[in-house]
């Protein structure tokens, strides 16, 4: 009997220490992950923030198509020939429109802005007057296929430098107004060209053409020697 009740005594004592060990050991725990987290958080603190792995879009989309762009074939050369012949000796300056480079923006009700780059290869013939040279270049507007909204002229200055040609890269840029948010900047184009005579379109129109550096001297024939008899 009394073996009994000591037993019963020690598991009285056990069942009343165990949830105090028990709770002991929850609370250890639960401090060793606050530690830990405090720990953590001073660690991301102390790190350097990471960059994004998508880099952010340099702009937002446009509301619509850019206006389309190109060089007016008739404009885009300009060659000046003494006496209106067609003829090497007779070049006096020319110029070619080499290429067009844009990008436009727009939203909601904004206007349509186009950044152009027009890149120019100039020369000089064997009638040019000196190192320098003042171009002239256009560009409009249009309604797509239909009428001219505006036009804009333009001077390009150049300087040779003894050189035979040039290349001159201009930047523009064109701001287009909208009656309304939903005019799409594909209903406009822009067209690019030099200040040409009539008869300098015309000749441009014909096909016929000189490079930039036409007029340029011949190189003169290497000597040959004569073998003795």
């Amino acid at each position: 009997m009394r073996r009994v009740l000591t037993a019963l005594a020690a598991f009285s004592i056990a069942a009343s220490v165990l949830p105090v060990a028990a709770e002991a050991q929850t609370s250890q725990r639960q401090r060793d992950r606050g530690s830990s987290g405090q720990q953590q958080a001073s660690g991301e603190e102390d790190a350097p923030r990471r960059a994004p792995r998508i880099a952010p879009l340099r702009r937002r989309a446009n509301a619509g198509p850019c206006p389309y762009v190109k060089v007016l074939y008739d404009a885009a050369r300009y060659v000046e020939l003494e006496g209106g012949r067609a003829a090497v000796a007779n070049v006096g300056y020319t110029g070619e429109i080499e290429g067009v480079s844009s990008d436009c923006e727009y939203r909601e009700d904004d206007p349509i802005r186009v950044d152009m780059n027009v890149l120019f290869n100039l020369g000089r013939g064997a009638q040019a007057a000196g190192d320098q040279r003042t171009y002239r270049y256009w560009i409009a507007v249009t309604e797509r296929n239909t009428a001219i909204l505006s036009k804009e002229y333009f001077d390009l200055p150049v300087n040779f430098q003894g050189q035979r040609t040039a290349s001159v890269t201009e930047e523009r840029t064109i701001v287009i107004p909208r009656a309304e948010a939903t005019t799409s900047g594909g209903n406009f184009e822009i067209l690019v060209g030099f200040d040409v005579t009539p008869e300098m379109a015309e000749f441009n129109r014909s096909g016929s053409r000189f490079r930039v550096n036409a007029g340029a001297a011949p190189a003169a024939p290497a000597p040959t020697s004569t073998p003795n008899p």
